[in-house]
């Protein structure tokens, strides 16, 4: 098979010197435990020129840094022959894929545009967006604008991201009969893209008098975005350090877990049903728990014994059962799609809110429950054991 890793690398020249290349993405590392998880390319119009801004994504912080054309190939190519095996050039004429082995060779794979708006290296393109970016502390302290209040084009996603968020969240909340001063919690914050523009939404943009607690593991980031929100003058908004499942937190009237890991979903929505929080809203991740759990043994074993249909059928009944328990515990529910696949396949968003009468009894629940465990052979879903619900197991 010929190299094409040379091929690719005269792409990337090409596209920076006709100031074509959009975003460079290098992905997927050797050592799967390393630190760094990705590099982002773009190009920038700065005083002295057209440079290459490097974000270089680590797992708990990004480091930025902007090198010109010729220093910046050596190390795209040191990193694609020693790093990384991927690589993603988008241009505004096509999209080029490069997969690369242990050995450094590499092919390619090149299709249509999918960004087919004209290149522009200034940040005044006006966009619908819910937070403004103007004045605005704690985008600038999490790098998403720069010191002159203009999105970085790098972080472009992560702002859709964020408008997205308040977009989908914003009217649920609206509906909502909450107390003054309510409490929102938000497990596993991580860096808090969304805990911040949340707060932000809520109090400077519907002018609700409310306190948010960010729960996050890492003890650098709870210290980095207790010092962001104290610059940013979010005086009710707090950054504690703790896991879903043993975090001391004030009773929440809206309980968030966005992107926990397998059983911390079960976790932050035990944590939502027994303290009676009028709104529940995960985004489920890595669903590991109830894989384990199926033995299918009927019609269904034929289609299951594919590993890639056995793992997405997992992730459905995951997520569906979590929402009927939801419902049996009086929660009405919707699931969704948060953001685009093209940005993360993890993209589903459960909501649950309090009702006083469901559609349907919890008996009715429960027994449908029941036989869908039954039928792939399913012994108990993690969070009946947290709310210790007898009644589900298989009829």
């Amino acid at each position: 098979m010929t190299n094409q890793f040379p091929s690719f690398i005269e792409k990337i020249r090409i596209a920076f010197e006709n100031k074509e290349l959009i975003k460079l993405t290098i992905s997927n590392p050797h050592d799967k435990s390393s630190e760094m998880k990705s590099i982002i390319i773009t190009i920038v119009e700065l005083k002295t020129g057209f440079r290459l801004n490097f974000i270089y994504r680590y797992k708990t912080r990004d480091i930025a840094k902007n090198f010109g054309f010729e220093e910046s190939l050596p190390l795209i190519e040191k990193a694609l022959e020693n790093e990384f095996y991927n690589a993603d050039l988008f241009t505004n004429n096509e999209t080029i894929h490069l997969i690369t082995d242990k050995n450094g060779n590499g092919k390619m794979k090149t299709v249509a545009a999918v960004l087919a708006a004209p290149v522009t290296f200034s940040h005044d393109k006006k966009k619908e967006k819910i937070i403004e970016t103007v004045g605005n502390v704690y985008l600038k302290e999490l790098g998403i604008t720069n010191a002159n209040w203009e999105l970085k084009r790098e972080m472009t996603d992560k702002y859709r991201q964020i408008n997205r968020y308040i977009e989908l969240i914003g009217p649920v909340i609206k509906e909502l009969s909450l107390p003054c001063g309510f409490h929102v919690a938000d497990m596993g914050s991580g860096k808090g893209y969304l805990t911040f523009a949340l707060y932000d939404y809520l109090v400077n943009n519907l002018g609700l008098a409310t306190e948010i607690t960010g729960v996050e593991q890492r003890t650098d980031l709870v210290t980095l975005s207790n010092e962001i929100a104290a610059k940013a003058n979010f005086n009710n908004l707090h950054f504690i350090q703790g896991t879903i499942e043993k975090a001391d937190i004030k009773k929440p009237d809206i309980l968030i877990a966005l992107h926990a890991c397998d059983t911390a979903t079960d976790d932050a929505i035990y944590k939502g049903i027994t303290s009676g929080a009028s709104l529940i809203v995960c985004a489920p991740c890595c669903h590991k728990q109830l894989r384990k759990e199926f033995n299918v043994t009927n019609e269904l074993e034929s289609i299951l014994k594919h590993g890639i249909l056995l793992e997405r059928q997992a992730e459905i009944i995951t997520d569906g059962v979590r929402a009927m328990i939801m419902e049996a515990y009086g929660y009405k529910t919707k699931v969704f799609e948060f953001i685009s696949t093209e940005h993360t396949p993890k993209n589903l968003m459960i909501t649950g809110r309090k009702v006083a009468e469901q559609k349907h009894s919890k008996e009715s629940i429960l027994e449908n429950i029941g036989k869908i465990k039954h039928l792939y052979g399913i012994k108990e879903h993690y969070l009946e054991r947290l709310l210790g619900a007898s009644e589900l197991k298989p009829r």
